[in-house]
This record gives structure tokens, sequence and C-alpha cells, in this order.
């Protein structure tokens, strides 16, 4: 099957596909040790971001992690698999998206750690539980960022992603989790900033580490 990709719109990060050749769009993929069960017309995938998933499945290991837009797995599953937290919190708003997460969590075999959690993240997410705290969203990442801080008890690691004008990187990006986090009250220490991959002209999708006290 072939689809022409027009890119991801709306707050349920659907991508716009049109088929051009072919019928069947549900396929799996495999990577890292892990399968990924999903629809290309439904579901959002990006092969850009491996480097990324690949990194933060050696992350997380014995912790209660919350992933606050879960997707199909992209970050819980590899964690799951590989590093073994004690629990990962995995929440997604898109029904399409958090079916396929349910599917993914039985074929990998980790139903015992990942909790899958159909919701809005700035509804549902808890405060004060994680030491880890995944936001692997972009563009709109930053209005999120007191609900992601706010989940971390202290010394956690929140992964902030967001894209950002590639003459700004990171500073933009950690001006977000310093504003956010004086707003309430929290003290940060970056830790590792990194550019994941080109998101358009101009614009980088960067990721940055810190830890919250």
């Amino acid at each position: 099957t072939v689809l022409r990709d027009y890119g991801i719109e709306g707050p349920f990060r659907e991508p716009m596909r049109e088929t051009i050749a072919g019928t069947k769009t549900e396929t799996v993929h495999r990577e890292n040790g892990v399968t990924f069960n999903l629809d290309a017309r439904k579901v959002m995938f990006s092969a850009g971001n491996l480097s990324e998933r690949m990194r933060m499945s050696k992350l997380g290991r014995g912790e209660y992690v919350v992933d606050m837009f879960a997707g199909i797995g992209y970050f819980s599953i590899p964690m799951a698999v590989h590093s073994r937290p004690s629990k990962v919190l995995a929440i997604e708003l898109n029904p399409n998206a958090y079916h396929y997460l349910c599917q993914n969590i039985r074929m990998n075999r980790v139903e015992e750690i990942v909790e899958p959690v159909l919701g809005d993240c700035a509804k549902v997410t808890p405060e004060g539980v994680a030491d880890r705290v995944v936001m692997g969203m972009v563009q709109v990442t930053d209005r999120y960022l007191l609900k992601g801080i706010g989940a971390l008890r202290p010394g956690g690691v929140l992964h902030y992603h967001q894209t950002i004008p590639s003459s700004m990187h990171p500073k933009k990006a950690i001006s977000d989790i310093e504003e956010a986090a004086r707003a309430i009250g929290r003290r940060f220490q970056i830790q590792r900033c990194i550019r994941v991959k080109k998101y358009s002209p101009g614009v980088v999708h960067s990721v940055v580490d810190a830890r919250i006290e």
C-alpha cells in the first residue's frame, strides 16, 4: 500500500493521508526488540524518532513513569520491554491510538507494567507520584508543562519535547521549563539537550531532560 502524507492535524494528532495504491493500511512494525501494531491511515508514527525511542528504552528501571502523550506506546513500551519500570502510566487522548496502545501492550507482554489510560492528560495526569515524566508531543507541549512538572516527585526527571527554531535550540525549550517550574515554586537542573531531528525548514524537534526538585 502507498499513502500520500499531508501531515498531522488536530488535537488527536491524526495523520492526513490518502491511499494511492493498495487497500491494507494496518501493519506490524518491529524495531529494537519491540513490536508495534498500527494503522498508517489512523495513527502517526515517525521513523525519524528511532534514536530517541532507543535512548528511552534504556531509562526508567524500577521507576514510576508517566507518559503523558503515549500514542501507540512509542516510549512506554520500549521502556517496559527493556528497562522494566515498576509502572508506566500511559495516557492517550486519541481513541484510535489508544486502541493500538492496548494491543501493543498485550503483544509485547508488558501488561503488568504498562497501564493504559484513555483521557486528556490535562485532566488525568496524577500529581507528585512520578520518578520520570515523558512529554513526547511537539508544538503545543508547553501548554502541559505545569501538569508534567507537577506529576514529579522531588528529584524526578522530565523529558520535554518541543519544536523550536533552529537558531533558538535549546534556549527556547529550557526557558519554557524555567518559566513553568518557577510558576509552581519548583527548582530544576538541565541534564541534557538533544536535537532529535529536523522538523521543517528552520525548525528542529528538540528534547530537554531536566531534574525537577
